[in-house]
């Protein structure tokens, strides 16, 4: 069964959002070597929860939102549609991690489907 595996900040000020995030929460932020402006943010060890990243955000993203772990995404992409969901973002590579969709539910909040595959190109 799928679950959260991660959540993603879309900031305006990516570091205000971190120095505020840090300063609130204790949470980290380091920058992702991978081929675009994003920061790989850990939540903590101790306690249960999941850890998240933090990318500028343009009027296209909501500000914030989850990404389940899937596999088959092309799977979970027709049962979105099937389902009442819509695609937002259509299957694309992370070079290195995997492959994403952004889609939507029947309330219109969007969340993420990764699934992982370190071959994707």
């Amino acid at each position: 069964m799928p679950r959260v595996a991660h959540f993603d900040i879309n900031a305006r000020d990516p570091q205000r959002a971190m120095d505020f995030y840090s300063k609130v929460f204790g949470w980290r932020f380091e920058k992702w070597a991978g081929p675009m402006d994003y920061w790989m943010c850990r939540t903590g060890s101790d306690e249960p929860g999941i850890d998240g990243g933090m990318a500028i955000r343009d009027e296209r993203s909501p500000p914030m939102y989850f990404t389940l772990s899937v596999i088959g995404i092309d799977g979970y992409i027709e049962k979105v549609e099937a389902n009442g969901g819509k695609v937002l973002q259509g299957k694309m590579a992370i070079p290195g991690v995997g492959w994403f969709a952004m889609v939507m539910d029947t309330e219109e909040m969007p969340f993420g489907l990764m699934e992982d595959d370190e071959t994707a190109r």
